[in-house]
């Protein structure tokens, strides 16, 4: 069930949502957290269409807030319960002029009461997400430095808030999964230096190099690819051994590669990671990723070390 309201308050769309809800014998009593989706221009249903995947393993409010500061001073609504909304209620917010100033008001009569909320830019962000109007009503706030180019990327490594997080890390979930696997079997020698590659397109390209470093303390070098000769996302990772190397490679968008020594080569199924299992991921634990903020401050070491 969808509903548009032209030219409405938020008040109006309060009460308009409760009896769509009894209309169509939805409850929000299930509900777990409300996630605010920021955005500017037009809408972009894939944004909302990863929500309502996330939503069926957390069910929620959504509220996306579209700010259109150079259009007519107006709030338009469209409301989506139902089988339009997944496992949560989606409201969309067309604030233009005047209106869209006040966007903290805007969102915070429409929260669930008592629930958590996450924050989510899912293109241009706020260089510091954590001293933004929406990112202080969050307990989460999602940035994604790649859908952006990494515009802002440095200010937010250098302003990191605790519970910040960006889905260049949490691309990154699987990679670090197989590069544990690796080390948790033989032959158990010890990593002396680390080499990681990837497109210059990519944040995560350093941020797994940064992780490596920490946890294993041993030299770590980060070679940027242009992005025409790798679009995108990592490409290789070698851990650098006595008795030889293991290489992790990317070969295709779904597949990698393990080489290591005295070992027959391993074809693994290693699929870029969609933006709902992103999302889905960064939703499960809304307190602070504590180990993305030291990753974060070990990447601005490396970075002031080799400029220095």
């Amino acid at each position: 069930m969808i509903e548009n309201l032209p030219d409405t308050t938020v008040s109006a769309v309060s009460r308009r949502l409760l009896s769509m809800r009894q209309e169509a014998g939805v409850s929000a009593l299930g509900h777990v957290l409300t996630l605010v989706i920021s955005a500017e221009g037009s809408l972009d249903e894939s944004v909302i269409e990863a929500a309502n995947h996330a939503s069926s393993e957390h069910p929620m409010r959504v509220i996306v807030l579209i700010t259109r500061p150079e259009a007519e001073p107006r709030l338009d609504a469209e409301i989506r319960v139902g089988a339009d909304a997944g496992a949560s209620d989606v409201i969309v917010l067309r604030a233009g002029g005047a209106v869209a100033s006040g966007v903290e008001g805007l969102v915070t009569g429409l929260l669930l009461p008592d629930a958590p909320v996450a924050v989510w830019w899912p293109a241009s962000a706020p260089d510091r997400p954590g001293a933004d109007p929406l990112g202080r009503i969050g307990q989460r706030r999602i940035t994604d430095a790649a859908a952006v180019g990494g515009a802002g990327w440095e200010t937010r490594i250098a302003g990191y808030t605790p519970g910040d997080t960006d889905l260049a890390w949490t691309r990154l979930t699987r990679w670090r999964e197989y590069l544990a696997a690796i080390l948790d079997q033989p032959p158990h020698e010890t990593v002396t230096a680390v080499e990681v590659i990837g497109s210059e397109a990519s944040p995560s390209t350093e941020l797994l190099a940064a992780w490596l470093e920490l946890a294993l303390e041993v030299p770590t070098s980060c070679t940027l690819l242009d992005r025409s000769l790798h679009a995108e996302g990592l490409h290789s990772v070698r851990l650098v051994r006595a008795g030889g190397d293991a290489v992790l490679e990317r070969l295709s968008p779904t597949r990698a590669e393990l080489r290591q020594p005295g070992q027959p080569t391993h074809e693994i199924v290693l699929p870029r990671r969609t933006l709902s299992e992103c999302l889905a991921e960064e939703l499960r634990g809304l307190h602070e990723d504590v180990m993305y903020g030291r990753v974060l401050a070990q990447l601005a070491r490396t970075r002031n070390t080799n400029q220095s």
